[in-house]
């Protein structure tokens, strides 16, 4: 991360924990009590975190579900090891972006592992009605309605999933003043989605995706090697392409 960033970062760290700074600048604030406010912080947001998964681990089964259909076969609320792509349901909304599911070898080598599943290559329900574009690979991504749910469900509340507007408890952008969506927000869903957010060339689409409004109406407004054909490497070949007939056309 660079340097102008961490600085970025700890600011904010300084906003959301209004007594860091006189911690920090208290004479006995040697670097072994610095390491201890760190490891406090970095215990407190894996709890959060695990609190999140927790929580959804049941909830999501609700929105993936047909209304008035059950599972075939039945899924259970606080079991894992059946998702996945040992289930037709599932297995298709974590399918890789630009592979189909219903091909039957698709689907036998996701679940035998013959097929290896980097970390760039984005499930498919990453775009709006799970429908990718490999010619437009910036069309609806981030915008699913799954994803949109599962956000507010952490971030507002989970009573907003439902458009109820009485909550009985403050949701996490409530209680850390967050009135739109950020990069780090959407960031915690993939590590290589992080380093897409933060392409600057990407700035234009990026800065639209965050003032959609989707999930606050009322205020919007170091890369590795992307995995061939992968939506990432498609969204960054499309953009040198744009590049290149800018520099023909000048």
């Amino acid at each position: 991360m660079a340097r102008e960033a961490r600085a970025a970062l700890f600011t904010q760290l300084l906003e959301c924990i209004p007594f860091l700074q006189e911690r920090l600048m208290m004479e006995n604030c040697d670097e072994e009590e610095m390491s201890r406010i760190a490891h406090l912080i970095q215990r407190g947001a894996g709890n959060a975190r695990s609190d999140d998964t927790k929580s959804l681990k049941g909830a999501i089964l609700d929105w993936i579900c047909i209304p008035g259909e059950a599972f075939n076969p039945p899924l259970n609320r606080n079991v894992k090891t059946t998702r996945g792509y040992q289930h037709d349901v599932t297995g298709a909304l974590l399918c890789p972006a630009g592979l189909k599911w219903e091909d039957p070898k698709v689907k036998s080598e996701l679940r035998s592992g013959e097929i290896t599943v980097p970390g760039d290559q984005w499930p498919i329900f990453l775009y709006a009605d799970c429908n990718y574009n490999p010619e437009e690979p910036w069309d609806g991504l981030l915008r699913s309605k799954l994803l949109v749910t599962a956000y507010k469900y952490i971030f507002t509340s989970p009573s907003s999933v439902d458009d109820e507007t009485r909550a009985t408890r403050a949701g996490n952008a409530h209680i850390h003043g967050m009135t739109r969506v950020t990069r780090a927000s959407i960031a915690t869903l993939r590590h290589s989605v992080a380093e897409l957010l933060d392409d600057v060339e990407e700035s234009e689409e990026v800065n639209a995706l965050l003032n959609c409004g989707i999930v606050f109406p009322n205020t919007a407004s170091n890369s590795s090697v992307p995995t061939k054909n992968s939506a990432l490497a498609r969204i960054r070949h499309k953009r040198a392409q744009m590049k290149a007939s800018m520099t023909s056309a000048d």
